[in-house]
């Protein structure tokens, strides 16, 4: 019964929480943040990407209210809204995520100036879209942060060519703390992940560190409104216009 697991579930996802909580007062956010805040002090975007259920940390990161305004979500169907793939490649067997070759087409796509910086999620950190990203965004001068789990990728095998994991690549590693496979309840079949949650959590943690960051030393901080609120629309729009179409907003 789910009276019986809700407080068990709880416990696992809460004691991640405070660890992660601990891990940034004791600064193991702070290069991360310094790093975001220096490229949007420099004119820089923040490009999020994830594929799977990261993609949600990248859709924390970018494009929400209470969000950082300069940011901009990495997805695979871009390669479909702005590439040349078919929407029908993207349910295809195996997973595209796990091909090192869609890499290069999700990168083409991506408006990148000189100063924007890469923040890529994958619980596993082995997919071949996820480790071609990270090798490409370097190679072409961008920093890289990387949030994965440290626990699961230590266990598995890189899938990419250059036989590397994410966190081997990254200029920064940040750990979400969710255990291997994910899931923190025993049983038959383990159930209730936390990366998602976790993951989020650390999003918002990277966003609040670089607008306090940004306030400290006078710069305007570029945040996002709820559309949903008077006025909310109207403050955006003029925000998102300085940066054009460096930062996309679709479904």
């Amino acid at each position: 019964m789910i009276s019986a697991t809700a407080p068990r579930f709880e416990q696992e996802v809460l004691g991640r929480i405070r660890d992660i909580t601990e891990g940034a007062r004791s600064g193991e956010l702070d290069e991360a943040i310094t790093m975001i805040a220096e490229a949007l002090r420099a004119g820089g975007v923040i490009h999020a990407f994830g594929t799977g259920h990261s993609e949600a940390f990248a859709m924390e990161i970018a494009g929400r209210a209470g969000g950082l305004i300069p940011s901009n979500k990495v997805a695979l169907r871009d390669t479909v809204l702005w590439g040349e793939r078919s929407s029908t490649e993207l349910v295809a067997d195996p997973p595209l995520e796990r091909d090192p070759q869609i890499a290069d087409e999700i990168f083409a796509t991506v408006p990148r100036h000189a100063e924007d910086i890469f923040v890529i999620a994958s619980n596993s950190g082995v997919n071949g879209s996820i480790v071609g990203m990270a090798l490409l965004a370097q190679s072409h001068g961008h920093k890289v942060i990387a949030v994965t789990s440290l626990a699961h990728t230590a266990r598995v095998s890189p899938i990419h060519p250059s036989g590397k994991r994410l966190c081997e690549i990254a200029d920064v590693v940040i750990d979400n703390r969710a255990p291997y496979g994910d899931a923190v309840l025993e049983g038959e079949v383990p159930m209730g992940a936390v990366s998602s949650i976790t993951s989020a959590y650390l999003a918002q943690l990277l966003t609040v560190g670089v607008a306090s960051a940004l306030e400290a030393t006078g710069d305007v901080v570029p945040v996002f409104l709820s559309a949903n609120v008077p006025g909310g629309d109207a403050h955006n729009r003029a925000l998102q216009a300085q940066y054009g179409s460096r930062i996309r907003r679709v479904a």
